[in-house]
């Protein structure tokens, strides 16, 4: 596995479908997360707000893992249900990822972060 420095560095290592694929998503993520830190951690592109993480995404042969861990998982169990999953993760398969879902789980990580980041500010 090559370690990738950056997300463009990471998306551009796959064919053209796939990196149009990861580009949306990068897109929908930072639409929704606009003050988002983007990196790369344990291999894959990853955001934070707040100093905590946000979400993760991987790209594989057969689909697009996403990590909304730790709640957003758990606060979608009922849309992510017909897809593959695992702990703190989902596959999407890349004829169909749920972009409006990615969007709305997104919004409610930017959301748990800044409620998790207001209970750590001294009073």
């Amino acid at each position: 596995m090559t370690p990738f420095t950056t997300v463009n560095d990471y998306i551009k290592s796959f064919p053209k479908e796939i990196q149009i694929l990861l580009e949306k998503l990068r897109a929908v993520i930072l639409e929704n997360a606009p003050d988002a830190v983007e990196s790369i951690s344990y291999g894959m592109p990853a955001y934070k707000t707040f100093g905590k993480p946000l979400v993760y995404f991987a790209a594989y042969k057969n689909h697009i893992g996403f990590y909304a861990t730790p709640t957003g998982h758990s606060e979608f169990a009922n849309e992510l249900s017909k897809y593959k999953q695992g702990k703190g993760s989902v596959q999407f398969p890349l004829d169909a990822v749920p972009f409006e879902l990615v969007e709305k789980m997104v919004q409610f990580r930017v959301v748990a972060n800044e409620e998790k980041s207001n209970k750590q500010l001294p009073h």
